[in-house]
Protein backbone atom coordinates (compact mmCIF):
# COMPACT_ATOMS: atom_id res chain seq x y z
CA UNK A 1 0.00 0.00 0.00
CA UNK A 2 1.32 3.10 -1.17
CA UNK A 3 -0.51 5.61 1.12
CA UNK A 4 0.19 6.20 4.63
CA UNK A 5 -1.62 4.81 7.65
CA UNK A 6 -3.04 6.93 10.33
CA UNK A 7 -5.01 5.76 13.75
CA UNK A 8 -7.58 7.94 15.09
CA UNK A 9 -7.87 7.57 18.62
CA UNK A 10 -11.13 7.92 20.62
CA UNK A 11 -10.57 9.79 24.11
CA UNK A 12 -13.51 8.35 25.56
CA UNK A 13 -11.90 4.74 25.73
CA UNK A 14 -9.51 5.93 27.82
CA UNK A 15 -9.22 6.58 31.54
CA UNK A 16 -6.30 8.98 31.43
CA UNK A 17 -4.26 10.78 29.31
CA UNK A 18 -1.09 8.81 29.72
CA UNK A 19 -3.34 5.94 28.31
CA UNK A 20 -3.81 7.56 25.49
CA UNK A 21 -0.04 8.14 25.14
CA UNK A 22 0.45 4.55 25.85
CA UNK A 23 -1.59 3.62 22.60
CA UNK A 24 0.02 6.47 20.77
CA UNK A 25 3.72 4.87 21.51
CA UNK A 26 1.72 1.36 20.55
CA UNK A 27 0.51 2.97 16.85
CA UNK A 28 4.60 3.43 16.38
CA UNK A 29 5.51 0.40 17.15
CA UNK A 30 3.01 -1.39 14.88
CA UNK A 31 4.41 1.67 11.92
CA UNK A 32 1.49 3.71 11.97
CA UNK A 33 2.51 6.97 10.01
CA UNK A 34 0.69 9.37 12.59
CA UNK A 35 -1.86 9.89 15.18
CA UNK A 36 -4.79 11.71 15.41
CA UNK A 37 -7.60 11.97 18.29
CA UNK A 38 -10.51 14.77 18.32
CA UNK A 39 -11.83 17.23 20.60
CA UNK A 40 -15.67 17.37 21.74
CA UNK A 41 -16.89 17.84 25.25
CA UNK A 42 -14.79 15.27 26.99
CA UNK A 43 -11.07 16.31 27.69
CA UNK A 44 -9.33 19.47 26.48
CA UNK A 45 -7.27 17.35 23.68
CA UNK A 46 -3.66 19.44 24.27
CA UNK A 47 -2.59 17.40 27.29
CA UNK A 48 -3.27 13.88 25.52
CA UNK A 49 -1.41 14.92 22.25
CA UNK A 50 1.60 16.84 24.12
CA UNK A 51 1.99 13.41 26.04
CA UNK A 52 1.98 11.27 23.38
CA UNK A 53 4.29 13.83 21.25
CA UNK A 54 6.83 13.21 24.09
CA UNK A 55 6.69 9.53 24.20
CA UNK A 56 7.14 8.66 20.76
CA UNK A 57 10.38 9.50 18.53
CA UNK A 58 8.95 9.73 14.19
CA UNK A 59 4.66 9.14 14.68
CA UNK A 60 2.92 12.56 13.18
CA UNK A 61 0.59 13.99 15.76
CA UNK A 62 -2.73 15.15 14.99
CA UNK A 63 -5.82 17.03 16.08
CA UNK A 64 -8.83 15.65 14.33
CA UNK A 65 -10.51 18.72 14.52
CA UNK A 66 -10.70 21.65 16.87
CA UNK A 67 -13.57 23.96 16.90
CA UNK A 68 -12.82 27.56 15.95
CA UNK A 69 -15.47 28.27 18.06
CA UNK A 70 -13.98 27.10 20.85
CA UNK A 71 -10.68 28.68 21.04
CA UNK A 72 -9.37 32.13 19.24
CA UNK A 73 -7.56 32.25 16.24
CA UNK A 74 -4.32 33.32 18.54
CA UNK A 75 -5.36 30.78 20.97
CA UNK A 76 -5.16 27.82 18.14
CA UNK A 77 -1.75 29.54 16.79
CA UNK A 78 -0.31 29.42 20.19
CA UNK A 79 -1.10 25.39 20.55
CA UNK A 80 -0.07 24.71 17.38
CA UNK A 81 3.07 25.96 17.93
CA UNK A 82 3.14 24.66 21.50
CA UNK A 83 2.51 21.02 20.24
CA UNK A 84 5.34 22.25 17.21
CA UNK A 85 8.08 22.31 19.77
CA UNK A 86 6.85 19.62 22.06
CA UNK A 87 6.65 17.08 18.96
CA UNK A 88 10.11 18.72 17.20
CA UNK A 89 7.74 19.59 14.18
CA UNK A 90 5.40 16.62 13.92
CA UNK A 91 2.62 17.75 14.73
CA UNK A 92 -0.27 19.30 12.11
CA UNK A 93 -3.26 21.73 12.99
CA UNK A 94 -6.46 20.15 12.66
CA UNK A 95 -9.78 22.47 12.15
CA UNK A 96 -13.34 21.90 11.42
CA UNK A 97 -16.68 24.13 11.31
CA UNK A 98 -17.52 22.47 13.95
CA UNK A 99 -21.68 21.92 14.74
CA UNK A 100 -24.48 24.02 16.00
CA UNK A 101 -24.75 21.51 19.06
CA UNK A 102 -21.14 21.95 20.55
CA UNK A 103 -21.16 26.03 19.36
CA UNK A 104 -24.33 26.74 21.49
CA UNK A 105 -24.45 23.96 23.28
CA UNK A 106 -20.98 23.63 24.75
CA UNK A 107 -19.40 27.22 23.88
CA UNK A 108 -22.46 28.96 24.23
CA UNK A 109 -21.47 31.23 20.74
CA UNK A 110 -24.21 31.52 17.89
CA UNK A 111 -23.17 28.94 14.86
CA UNK A 112 -23.05 31.62 12.87
CA UNK A 113 -21.02 31.95 9.05
CA UNK A 114 -19.32 28.92 10.25
CA UNK A 115 -17.11 28.70 7.13
CA UNK A 116 -16.38 32.46 7.21
CA UNK A 117 -15.17 32.03 10.85
CA UNK A 118 -12.96 28.95 9.48
CA UNK A 119 -11.38 31.09 6.86
CA UNK A 120 -10.37 34.08 8.89
CA UNK A 121 -8.86 31.77 11.80
CA UNK A 122 -6.95 30.40 8.99
CA UNK A 123 -5.58 33.66 7.97
CA UNK A 124 -4.82 34.76 11.99
CA UNK A 125 -3.10 31.65 12.16
CA UNK A 126 -0.88 32.31 9.16
CA UNK A 127 -0.27 35.88 10.52
CA UNK A 128 1.26 34.76 13.40
CA UNK A 129 3.57 32.09 11.59
CA UNK A 130 4.26 34.40 8.84
CA UNK A 131 4.29 37.34 10.97
CA UNK A 132 4.80 36.94 14.67
CA UNK A 133 1.20 38.96 14.96
CA UNK A 134 -2.46 38.22 15.09
CA UNK A 135 -3.22 41.27 13.56
CA UNK A 136 -6.28 41.31 11.49
CA UNK A 137 -9.13 43.05 9.85
CA UNK A 138 -11.81 40.90 8.82
CA UNK A 139 -15.61 40.06 8.96
CA UNK A 140 -15.48 38.07 12.57
CA UNK A 141 -12.54 39.44 13.17
CA UNK A 142 -11.24 42.51 14.26
CA UNK A 143 -7.56 41.95 16.22
CA UNK A 144 -4.97 44.58 16.84
CA UNK A 145 -2.25 42.24 17.71
CA UNK A 146 0.45 41.66 19.81
CA UNK A 147 4.02 39.93 18.88
CA UNK A 148 4.49 36.02 19.41
CA UNK A 149 6.80 36.54 22.63
CA UNK A 150 8.75 33.47 20.91
CA UNK A 151 10.59 32.63 17.42
CA UNK A 152 8.09 31.31 15.40
CA UNK A 153 9.62 28.21 13.48
CA UNK A 154 10.79 28.12 9.73
CA UNK A 155 8.50 25.62 9.16
CA UNK A 156 5.22 25.99 11.64
CA UNK A 157 2.71 23.53 11.54
CA UNK A 158 0.45 22.58 8.55
CA UNK A 159 -3.41 23.26 8.69
CA UNK A 160 -5.43 20.81 7.98
CA UNK A 161 -9.47 20.77 7.51
CA UNK A 162 -12.08 18.61 7.98
CA UNK A 163 -14.94 19.12 5.83
CA UNK A 164 -18.20 17.34 3.71
CA UNK A 165 -19.46 19.63 1.47
CA UNK A 166 -17.90 21.26 -1.99
CA UNK A 167 -17.86 24.92 -0.71
CA UNK A 168 -16.40 23.93 2.31
CA UNK A 169 -14.13 21.26 0.42
CA UNK A 170 -12.96 23.90 -1.91
CA UNK A 171 -12.15 26.31 1.04
CA UNK A 172 -10.14 23.48 1.99
CA UNK A 173 -7.97 23.31 -0.78
CA UNK A 174 -7.35 26.73 -1.41
CA UNK A 175 -6.73 27.82 2.06
CA UNK A 176 -5.28 24.30 3.72
CA UNK A 177 -2.43 21.93 3.73
CA UNK A 178 -4.37 19.10 4.42
CA UNK A 179 -8.07 17.82 3.88
CA UNK A 180 -9.23 15.17 6.53
CA UNK A 181 -12.92 14.36 5.39
CA UNK A 182 -15.15 11.51 6.55
CA UNK A 183 -18.13 9.29 6.17
CA UNK A 184 -17.28 9.18 2.37
CA UNK A 185 -17.95 6.11 0.12
CA UNK A 186 -15.25 5.44 -2.48
CA UNK A 187 -17.19 7.23 -5.35
CA UNK A 188 -18.11 9.79 -3.15
CA UNK A 189 -14.53 10.38 -2.00
CA UNK A 190 -13.20 10.78 -5.42
CA UNK A 191 -16.28 13.12 -6.76
CA UNK A 192 -15.36 15.40 -3.45
CA UNK A 193 -12.05 15.34 -4.52
CA UNK A 194 -12.61 17.66 -7.63
CA UNK A 195 -13.82 20.29 -5.28
CA UNK A 196 -10.37 19.92 -3.09
CA UNK A 197 -8.27 20.24 -6.73
CA UNK A 198 -10.70 23.49 -7.78
CA UNK A 199 -9.35 25.44 -4.38
CA UNK A 200 -5.81 24.02 -4.94
CA UNK A 201 -6.24 25.46 -8.24
CA UNK A 202 -7.23 28.63 -6.87
CA UNK A 203 -4.35 29.01 -4.56
CA UNK A 204 -1.67 28.00 -7.78
CA UNK A 205 -1.34 24.95 -5.89
CA UNK A 206 -1.76 21.00 -6.73
CA UNK A 207 -3.99 18.39 -5.00
CA UNK A 208 -0.28 16.90 -4.51
CA UNK A 209 0.59 19.64 -2.44
CA UNK A 210 -1.93 18.48 -0.13
CA UNK A 211 -2.17 15.66 2.47
CA UNK A 212 -5.72 13.94 2.52
CA UNK A 213 -6.12 11.53 5.22
CA UNK A 214 -9.92 10.32 5.08
CA UNK A 215 -11.47 8.76 8.52
CA UNK A 216 -13.06 5.47 8.51
CA UNK A 217 -14.00 3.48 11.10
CA UNK A 218 -13.84 -0.25 11.18
CA UNK A 219 -13.39 -3.53 13.52
CA UNK A 220 -11.05 -6.59 12.42
CA UNK A 221 -12.15 -9.35 14.28
CA UNK A 222 -12.08 -13.01 13.91
CA UNK A 223 -15.55 -13.41 14.85
CA UNK A 224 -17.09 -12.11 11.80
CA UNK A 225 -21.16 -11.22 11.99
CA UNK A 226 -19.88 -9.79 15.79
CA UNK A 227 -17.24 -7.05 14.16
CA UNK A 228 -20.24 -6.28 11.30
CA UNK A 229 -23.29 -6.00 14.27
CA UNK A 230 -20.38 -3.12 15.87
CA UNK A 231 -19.61 -1.52 12.83
CA UNK A 232 -23.69 -1.28 11.59
CA UNK A 233 -24.39 0.09 15.02
CA UNK A 234 -22.04 3.02 14.71
CA UNK A 235 -21.83 3.74 11.51
CA UNK A 236 -26.16 4.17 11.83
CA UNK A 237 -26.14 6.14 14.72
CA UNK A 238 -23.44 8.72 13.08
CA UNK A 239 -26.03 9.06 10.25
CA UNK A 240 -29.20 9.35 12.50
CA UNK A 241 -27.81 11.12 15.64
CA UNK A 242 -24.45 13.38 14.65
CA UNK A 243 -26.19 15.95 13.80
CA UNK A 244 -27.19 16.80 10.37
CA UNK A 245 -24.04 17.04 8.69
CA UNK A 246 -22.74 13.48 7.97
CA UNK A 247 -26.57 11.90 7.51
CA UNK A 248 -26.58 14.67 4.65
CA UNK A 249 -23.44 13.85 3.02
CA UNK A 250 -24.31 10.12 2.92
CA UNK A 251 -28.00 10.81 1.58
CA UNK A 252 -26.73 13.03 -1.46
CA UNK A 253 -23.80 9.90 -1.59
CA UNK A 254 -26.88 8.01 -3.22
CA UNK A 255 -28.40 6.57 -0.05
CA UNK A 256 -31.42 9.21 0.77
CA UNK A 257 -33.91 6.70 1.33
CA UNK A 258 -31.49 4.82 3.65
CA UNK A 259 -30.69 7.99 5.96
CA UNK A 260 -34.26 8.82 6.23
CA UNK A 261 -35.15 5.02 7.79
CA UNK A 262 -32.29 5.49 10.50
CA UNK A 263 -33.04 9.31 11.07
CA UNK A 264 -36.89 7.96 11.50
CA UNK A 265 -35.68 5.14 13.97
CA UNK A 266 -33.51 7.43 15.87
CA UNK A 267 -36.56 10.00 16.37
CA UNK A 268 -38.01 6.74 18.03
CA UNK A 269 -34.70 6.77 20.30
CA UNK A 270 -34.52 3.09 18.49
CA UNK A 271 -30.90 2.32 17.76
CA UNK A 272 -31.52 -1.30 16.92
CA UNK A 273 -33.68 -0.05 14.27
CA UNK A 274 -31.13 2.54 13.11
CA UNK A 275 -29.16 -0.24 12.77
CA UNK A 276 -31.44 -2.46 10.93
CA UNK A 277 -32.08 0.19 8.45
CA UNK A 278 -28.23 -0.09 7.37
CA UNK A 279 -28.24 -2.37 4.76
CA UNK A 280 -24.79 -4.48 4.12
CA UNK A 281 -24.53 -2.69 0.66
CA UNK A 282 -23.62 0.80 2.43
CA UNK A 283 -22.09 -0.48 5.53
CA UNK A 284 -19.79 -1.71 3.41
CA UNK A 285 -19.02 1.43 1.39
CA UNK A 286 -18.76 3.15 4.57
CA UNK A 287 -16.77 0.69 7.01
CA UNK A 288 -14.15 -1.62 7.07
CA UNK A 289 -15.52 -4.47 8.99
CA UNK A 290 -15.20 -8.25 9.35
CA UNK A 291 -12.23 -10.34 9.73
CA UNK A 292 -8.76 -9.12 9.70
CA UNK A 293 -8.15 -10.47 6.13
CA UNK A 294 -11.65 -8.18 4.95
CA UNK A 295 -10.32 -5.30 7.09
CA UNK A 296 -7.44 -5.12 5.48
CA UNK A 297 -8.53 -5.81 1.58
CA UNK A 298 -10.72 -3.05 2.37
CA UNK A 299 -8.55 -0.57 3.53
CA UNK A 300 -5.99 -1.34 0.78
CA UNK A 301 -8.93 -0.66 -1.82
CA UNK A 302 -9.70 2.32 -0.32
CA UNK A 303 -6.29 3.85 -0.42
CA UNK A 304 -5.98 3.22 -3.75
CA UNK A 305 -8.27 6.11 -4.75
CA UNK A 306 -6.03 8.79 -6.79
CA UNK A 307 -5.29 11.77 -4.73
CA UNK A 308 -5.43 10.31 -0.98
CA UNK A 309 -2.37 10.11 0.84
CA UNK A 310 -2.88 8.00 4.05
CA UNK A 311 -6.20 6.35 5.27
CA UNK A 312 -6.77 7.07 8.88
CA UNK A 313 -8.29 4.43 10.74
CA UNK A 314 -10.56 5.01 13.85
CA UNK A 315 -12.55 2.54 16.26
CA UNK A 316 -16.11 2.35 16.79
CA UNK A 317 -18.35 1.75 19.90
CA UNK A 318 -18.21 -1.64 22.16
CA UNK A 319 -15.27 -2.68 21.19
CA UNK A 320 -12.87 -4.78 23.44
CA UNK A 321 -8.82 -4.04 24.24
CA UNK A 322 -8.51 -7.17 22.27
CA UNK A 323 -10.40 -6.29 19.19
CA UNK A 324 -8.64 -2.84 18.99
CA UNK A 325 -5.56 -4.90 19.22
CA UNK A 326 -6.59 -7.37 16.67
CA UNK A 327 -7.42 -4.26 14.51
CA UNK A 328 -4.26 -2.43 14.63
CA UNK A 329 -2.26 -5.52 14.28
CA UNK A 330 -4.02 -6.54 11.04
CA UNK A 331 -3.81 -3.29 9.44
CA UNK A 332 0.10 -2.71 10.38
CA UNK A 333 0.92 -5.62 7.73
CA UNK A 334 -0.33 -2.75 4.98
CA UNK A 335 2.64 -0.87 6.26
Amino acid sequence: MNADLDLLVSLNDHETPQSVAERAVRAEELGFSRVSMGETTGWNIVPALTLAAERTEHLGITNDVISPFGRSPAMLAQTALALHDASDGRFRLGLGPSSPAITERWHGLEFDRPLRRVRETIEVIRGVYEEGTPAYEGDIFQIPGLNYEREVPENPPPIDLGTLGPKATEMAGRFGDGWAPQMFTRDGLEERLEDLERGAELAGKELSDLRVSPIVRGIAAEDRERARSLARKAIAFMLGAYGPYYGNSVAEQGYPDVVSEIREAWGDRDTDAMAEALPDEVLDELSPAGTPEEVREWVADYAEVDGVDAVRIGFVNGMTEEDKETTMAALSDLV
